[in-house]
């Protein structure tokens, strides 16, 4: 057939042929081009909320599993010390020796006060219970990262009754811990703890509890957002709301729990008091 093979013929005319081999590829036009672009940023924006949701509860459920670790380390210690939490006694404000809750566990932080920046993971006493490995002395200057003392979702707190330290953007760096012990309720006090509960203030054997399903041990740092009589705008879950995960006596472990506003010492789903009337005895 020759030459003309490759050929095809587009109209009925003499001269009419197309060049196979001429053809020119076809391409999007301006309009499709907008429109693909459209359906992207649509799509889009219909999966970053989803996306963002997804990691948040991913988050969440690392903070659930670290507390149930935590709670269950506290259980065996207090198997072993005769119903005592984890507690280390440093020299409060006033010069007198006072147990610090938040030295139960965890690495050393930044504070320059109340043992804080000196009492490192080597003296913590609850760290034997959950860190498989040998921590360093205390005067080794070292950046010892204990992963189960950090909530992913820790965001540290912006009006902190802190001098120098107003604004953190983490507990677990600053305190050592992004978790507290249930050693005191709230108060308007700012210098010290008027209401002991879980440890007594002077240190020692936990009280007689009246309801382990209520009481909390171990808690995210927001649980004390309205405590010193202000509020620490500790928002970790959602901007503008005070929530923390808990950890139970009993050992179940509770998740976003709202705080509410102001000095609140029971609330449906939890307790900072080991037995009813327990604040009558501070009056």
């Amino acid at each position: 057939m020759g030459r003309e093979s490759n050929r095809i013929a587009v109209g009925g005319g003499r001269g009419s042929h197309y060049d196979v081999g001429m053809r020119k590829p076809a391409a999007f036009t301006l309009i499709e081009l907008l429109v693909v672009i459209a359906i992207i940023a649509l799509l889009i924006g219909i999966l970053l909320p989803a996306l963002g949701a997804a990691r948040q509860q991913a988050r969440v459920t690392v903070v659930g599993s670290r507390l149930q670790q935590l709670g269950l380390g506290i259980q065996m210690y207090l198997n072993d010390y005769d119903e005592t939490l984890p507690q280390y006694m440093v020299p409060g404000f006033d010069g007198s020796l006072t147990v610090v809750g938040s030295l139960f566990g965890g690495k050393k932080g930044q504070l320059p006060f109340l043992g804080i920046d000196e009492v490192g993971a080597e003296r913590r006493p609850l760290n034997a219970y959950v860190i498989s490995f040998d921590v360093p002395p205390d005067d080794v200057d070292t950046n010892v990262e204990l992963e189960p003392f950090e909530s992913p979702l820790d965001r540290g707190a912006t009006n902190v009754p802190f001098p120098g330290f107003e604004e953190i953007d983490s507990f677990y760096d600053t305190i050592g811990s992004s978790f507290t012990l249930n050693d005191h309720s709230l108060d308007q006090n700012p210098y010290g703890d008027d209401y002991p509960t879980l440890v007594p203030g002077n240190g020692g054997r936990m009280p007689p509890v009246h309801d382990t399903t209520k009481t909390w041990v171990l808690g995210e740092h927001p649980i004390y957002n309205y405590d010193d009589g202000g509020d620490r705008e500790s928002y970790w879950y959602d901007d503008g709301i005070a929530e923390t995960s808990l950890s139970f006596l009993d050992g179940h472990v509770q998740m976003r729990v709202r705080v509410p506003e102001g000095q609140v010492h029971e609330t449906k789903d939890y307790t900072f008091l080991p037995q009813p009337g327990w604040l009558d005895r501070f009056d």
